[in-house]
């Protein structure tokens, strides 16, 4: 069973809530602290007489809701009629009482079988580190509430958003992919010194490192998998890469084929935007039976690589046979490559353009309000 919400009387701009208890006083909640300190007024009465919340346990997590449930003494156990919870991000732990700007992370509910869940996108995130401290409470027939101390505070952590999430924000993602045009290769900007630390330090190589936290906060990639970033956007009027980019002036070109091919799966990774008009689509490329694709497997939406929106690779049905390669238009791509890559397997050469350090997606956050690349859970 679901945590109704806030209390509904409490007025708050801060709170997007609706259908929620009605029944609680803004007194009651302002008194009601986690050291268990009564009231000086006497409108929150006998503590002692309720029991308070023992053994607490997180489980079921998601990226926008747990399940909760304790142990209680017997005693008193019948004249419970709510549980309040206090929910806080673990940053802000010391915010103990029920204050008004707090309302959104004050929860309310009603008496209910145990386990319970605890479930809202306008007040969990994913990949957030909360604190949680229960009180029984006992409504009394002036409309004030007698409580119980608070329990102890337990810490968990929400998780990332799950394939069924991504296949939602994949599916936005294809409402505005537009129409594929045709490239052949995949290009990766950096400075000079980091293609000469690949051929001094690393055998020539360019091997993967870990994926920032750009993107979705939700992200099940972010902070975890290893890869090699690639562009493959080309230049409407020249079809050829453009000879701009933030991330350095020098650039290794590689065929599509040698990253794309039959031997390769392709997944689907994320969907975000910085506060642009511009929005941009993660993918991964790994090749089959790799390390990255038994990781993506477990976490990504898979897609066919000769028909999706965004990046695909057919059979040229004329000419030679070979491969034929097409990205989406209206999208700009990040292509993460999983596996280490020889720099003879390209080129490296300096582009003749500008370094946009304004157009960097390093760490860059996700719009919240954007409604073209946000979900409804989490935030």
């Amino acid at each position: 069973m679901e945590v109704p919400g806030l209390a509904h009387n409490i007025t708050s701009p801060l709170s997007p809530c609706e259908g929620m208890i009605k029944d609680l006083s803004l007194d009651a909640i302002q008194l009601c602290e986690r050291d268990g300190s009564k009231s000086q007024d006497g409108s929150i009465s006998e503590m002692e007489e309720l029991p308070v919340p023992q053994n607490i346990k997180i489980s079921n997590i998601t990226c926008d809701s747990f399940k909760i449930c304790w142990d209680m003494e017997p005693r008193s156990k019948e004249r419970i009629t709510h549980y309040f919870i206090d929910l806080n991000k673990k940053e802000n732990k010391n915010s103990n009482k029920f204050k008004h700007k707090d309302v959104p992370t004050k929860l309310v509910a009603k008496a209910v079988p145990l386990p319970m869940t605890v479930r809202g996108h306008w007040f969990l995130s994913p990949r957030t580190e909360y604190t949680v401290a229960v009180q029984t409470a006992s409504k009394q027939t002036d409309g004030d509430y007698a409580v119980s101390e608070w329990s102890e505070i337990i810490e968990f952590c929400t998780a990332d958003y799950s394939t069924v999430h991504l296949n939602q924000l994949l599916e936005k993602a294809e409402v505005i992919a537009g129409r594929m045009l045709r490239f052949s290769v995949f290009y990766r900007n950096q400075n000079k010194e980091y293609f000469d630390h690949a051929r001094e330090v690393q055998g020539n190589r360019m091997l993967p490192s870990v994926k920032d936290n750009s993107g979705s906060h939700g992200s099940p990639i972010s902070g975890k998998l290893e890869g090699i970033f690639f562009s493959c956007n080309t230049e409407f009027n020249t079809g050829k890469p453009p000879q701009d980019s933030p991330y350095g002036r020098h650039r290794f070109e590689i065929r599509a084929d040698a990253l794309f091919n039959p031997d390769t799966n392709l997944y689907f990774g994320d969907f975000y935007c910085m506060y642009t008009a511009y929005h941009y689509v993660i993918l991964v490329l790994a090749p089959k039976g790799s390390r990255g694709d038994e990781f993506c497997k477990q976490r990504l939406p898979a897609l066919d690589i000769s028909n999706n929106r965004f990046l695909t690779c057919k059979q040229n049905e004329e000419g030679d046979g070979g491969l034929v390669f097409h990205h989406a238009q209206d999208v700009i791509l990040e292509v993460i490559y999983t596996e280490p890559l020889d720099l003879a397997l390209g080129t490296v050469a300096e582009i003749s353009g500008h370094q946009l350090m304004s157009l960097s997606t390093v760490n860059a956050k996700k719009d919240p309000s954007c409604k073209t690349c946000n979900i409804s859970v989490g935030r």
